[in-house]
């Protein structure tokens, strides 16, 4: 399907966020999240080249991103280094499961759109963290594993 939509501005990385706080996110180990290098990076393109991806295959309808754009959904992305895992790591936003109560968004009318808008947000997610590991983190973990870890 795709949508054909320019890429929003890409998120500013709030350097004080504690990862420990989000609850869909586990990280162990060095505190050093290398978020002012990865906004750099987002910045340098590779926000805009994951944006492109993403929505080059998103099932994500125009009018659902439209109101993901209106509650700027899009700028409240974080991504960190975690360096116990070596990888880029990412809390995606979405829309909170009381979103009837609230009265979010007009156009946010059935469980059916904040379903896909939250997964939708969560690919995106996943194909920055992708980009950010193939094209512009140079840096390796420093977490060095015990040598009496178990082999598995």
């Amino acid at each position: 399907m795709g949508l054909d939509v320019p890429a929003p501005d890409p998120p500013t990385l709030q350097a004080d966020t504690d990862v420990q706080e989000y609850d869909d996110v586990s990280v162990a180990g060095e505190r050093d999240y290398h978020r002012d290098e990865l906004e750099d990076f987002l910045r340098e393109g590779a926000w805009e080249e994951s944006f492109d991806q993403w929505a080059e295959h998103t099932d994500l309808e125009e009018r659902e991103f439209e109101t993901a754009l209106e509650l700027d959904l899009f700028s409240e992305f974080d991504f960190f280094w975690d360096d116990f895992a070596n990888r880029v790591g990412y809390h995606a936003p979405g829309i909170p499961e009381d979103w009837k109560v609230r009265d979010i968004h007009p156009d946010i009318d059935s469980w059916n759109a904040v379903s896909s808008i939250n997964a939708s947000l969560t690919e995106l997610g996943q194909v920055v963290c992708d980009v950010l590991a193939e094209n512009y983190v140079d840096w390796e973990a420093e977490f060095e594993a015990p040598d009496d870890l178990p082999d598995f």
